[in-house]
């Protein structure tokens, strides 16, 4: 599944791009978890929103206009508007190992939060809630980072343009190059109303089931089709997070979070409908010089990778399918 770059970019794990501490908890039996990505001296980011339904905390600071240059973690979670409560567990994190803005005498981080819905896979009451957000900060002291069903890619499913009935297992999954001196690096959670294909030869690879739940059929054919107008279920998201260690500004990165989405464009079909709430951040973590044009370029690249990784990587679970089982 290697890109097809030329002899100067290199591959390397996620984990090779410095700056950033990435930790996994999650709920087995509830079916859902997070994932957080925690800048201890703060980092620049930046946010595209694309789809039409996100669920969201403190992304207005991601805009050009707010005063903040720098924030201090990122939280894609499941749980939908009710895991955006695991974000207090973050900030009580934080505060505890004086990360953050100096205010008088305390330290008040920045934490921006996505969720993905995945109400829907095992028990929807469970939710990810300050102590799982929390967790996984304690984890990222280890680096538990792992693609496939863990963290928020635990609950994730795709293909679900007729609902959960015919749908499939999808998880996190994530991929990094190296251009020189400039890294660039994707994580991705897969979390579909559309199919995945994988973006060198145009093949579906995961998605929309047929009755028999071991062959896929096309979710963009079906929603051409005249007698069928409209998805049954609106609970989809795919949440990413570029990191790199180019030096740019929020303004940029906002740029780069926007091309990557050409990634998800060539990977997923149909994406960005009303139905998802398909969202990128990207975060700077380093001083190479580059642009907004050029890591973002990359990115795309990188990110359509990371999507194949999210759905290869993960394993059939609460009676969804994998990509292993299908033919």
């Amino acid at each position: 599944m290697n890109l097809q770059f030329n002899e100067k970019i290199k591959e390397i794990p996620i984990t090779d791009i410095e700056g950033i501490r990435i930790g996994h908890a999650q709920d087995e039996e509830g079916g859902t978890g997070c994932t957080v990505f925690i800048a201890d001296k703060g980092a620049p980011c930046g946010l595209d929103v694309r789809g039409g339904g996100p669920a969201s905390r403190e992304s207005e600071l991601l805009k050009p206009t707010a005063n903040a240059d720098v924030i201090h973690a990122v939280l894609l979670s499941g749980g939908s508007a009710f895991g955006l409560d695991a974000a207090g567990g973050v900030m009580r994190y934080l505060e505890e190992h004086e990360i953050g803005f100096a205010v008088g005498n305390i330290r008040v981080p920045l934490v921006c939060q996505s969720d993905i819905f995945d109400l829907m896979t095992a028990d929807p009451h469970a939710r990810p809630d300050q102590k799982m957000g929390y967790e996984a900060c304690v984890n990222a002291e280890k680096g538990n980072y792992r693609d496939g069903n863990y963290g928020v890619g635990n609950g994730a499913t795709g293909g679900k343009l007729l609902g959960m009935d015919f749908c499939m297992k999808t998880g996190v999954g994530s991929y990094a190059v190296q251009a020189g001196d400039l890294k660039v690096g994707a994580v991705v959670v897969v979390n579909a109303l559309g199919d995945v294909y994988d973006w060198k030869n145009g093949r579906e690879v995961a998605g929309l089931l047929d009755p028999s739940k071991k062959h896929l059929i096309s979710s963009a054919d079906l929603f051409y089709a005249s007698a069928y107008q409209e998805p049954e279920a609106a609970g989809n998201t795919t949440l990413a997070i570029i990191l790199t260690n180019a030096k740019l500004n929020k303004t940029q990165l906002i740029k780069t979070a926007s091309l990557a989405h050409n990634g998800l464009a060539r990977a997923i079909r149909p994406v960005h409908t009303s139905a998802d709430g398909d969202s990128i951040y990207a975060m700077s973590l380093g001083d190479v010089e580059s642009t907004s044009d050029l890591v973002g370029t990359l990115a795309a690249d990188v990110l359509s990778e990371a999507v194949l990784k999210a759905v290869y990587s993960a394993e059939s679970k609460y009676g969804f399918p994998s990509v292993h089982e299908i033919e």
